[in-house]
């Protein structure tokens, strides 16, 4: 696709929004912002409020770079109301952002087609508290339509599971118990149906979670990946199976573990990752031999694809 700057038109960068990740959407969609002026796009900062149609409507802007993470932008409701009015857009269209912020019908879905993911548990009330004892502890207790790993938390036993539960409550209304996977964890960036380099992280935290991903130093990022070939090569064609299943489209993330025995298990889709200088699709991005101001290139080359 051999596109230049005015082949975009005037281009919106929507960011921050209203959801628990508006800090790190503010962080990453300043990054994009950069990204691309320093391409040439006509680009411009719009944070996504209540108004966000009016505004882009009488910006008369030709296009919308989505960067707004969590609920209202990363589960269908920015994607649909930009149909309503007309604007392309990044990413994936309405289907595959819902069902994949949607973690509980995500894995339904996985389940369904014979994907590996951890044994699970909807929690919707106490009374659902001992179906999740019954997958054994030590487990997973995440809100069902967050990211940043926000609400997140690992259980020992029932007292850590109501309390964790009650804490992702304050999140979601719909909580899940996930199987805990002891092993490493992998994470596999998509951009315009290809593989880039799987990488695996490594914190000494308890897991992968919010102060590991945006904060602390001590995390460590591992791309290559230190797997064989034939088995990166293996990992990355189930991350696009997975991806695609849940019509998924453009751009975004599959994040996995493996077990002690090599087992690989899928844990979500991320249909807008971050873009911060902690995040993981640029730094994948940067050893294929793109550069940042490439991919968010790449990314925006997305909005002139049609929507599934």
């Amino acid at each position: 696709m051999n596109t230049t700057a005015a082949d975009f038109g005037k281009v919106a960068v929507l960011f921050g929004g209203l959801s628990a990740e508006r800090e790190v959407s503010l962080k990453s969609g300043r990054a994009v912002l950069d990204g691309l002026l320093r391409g040439g796009v006509d680009a411009h900062p719009i944070d996504a409020g209540h108004d966000v149609l009016a505004v882009l409507q009488a910006g008369a802007f030709d296009r919308a770079f989505i960067v707004l993470h969590g609920r209202g932008g990363e589960d269908g409701v920015i994607q649909g109301a930009l149909e309503s009015i007309g604007m392309p857009y990044t990413g994936s269209g309405v289907q595959g952002s819902a069902l994949s912020m949607d973690k509980f019908r995500c894995k339904l879905l996985w389940a369904g087609l014979g994907l590996p993911t951890p044994a699970f548990v909807l929690l919707e009330s106490e009374a659902d508290l001992a179906a999740a004892q019954a997958l054994d502890f030590p487990l997973m207790i995440k809100p069902a339509r967050e990211g940043s790993s926000i609400g997140m938390a690992r259980v020992e036993n029932a007292g850590e599971l109501e309390a964790a539960w009650n804490e992702a409550s304050k999140y979601d209304s719909e909580v899940l118990a996930e199987q805990w996977i002891d092993g490493p964890e992998y994470t596999e960036s998509i951009l315009q149906d290809e593989a880039l380099p799987l990488i695996r992280l490594e914190t000494p935290h308890t897991f992968y979670d919010y102060d590991a991903k945006y904060i602390a130093n001590t995390t460590r990022y591992h791309c290559p990946c230190g797997l064989p070939g034939e088995e990166e090569g293996e990992l990355q064609q189930l991350a696009l199976k997975a991806f695609k299943a849940v019509g998924a489209s453009g751009w975004g993330r599959v994040d996995m573990m493996l077990d002690r025995n090599g087992k690989p298990y899928l844990l979500e889709v991320n249909t807008v990752p971050g873009m911060t200088d902690h995040s993981l699709v640029p730094m994948a991005a940067k050893v294929r031999g793109l550069s940042f101001e490439q991919l968010v290139w790449r990314i925006l080359e997305t909005s002139l694809e049609s929507k599934q």
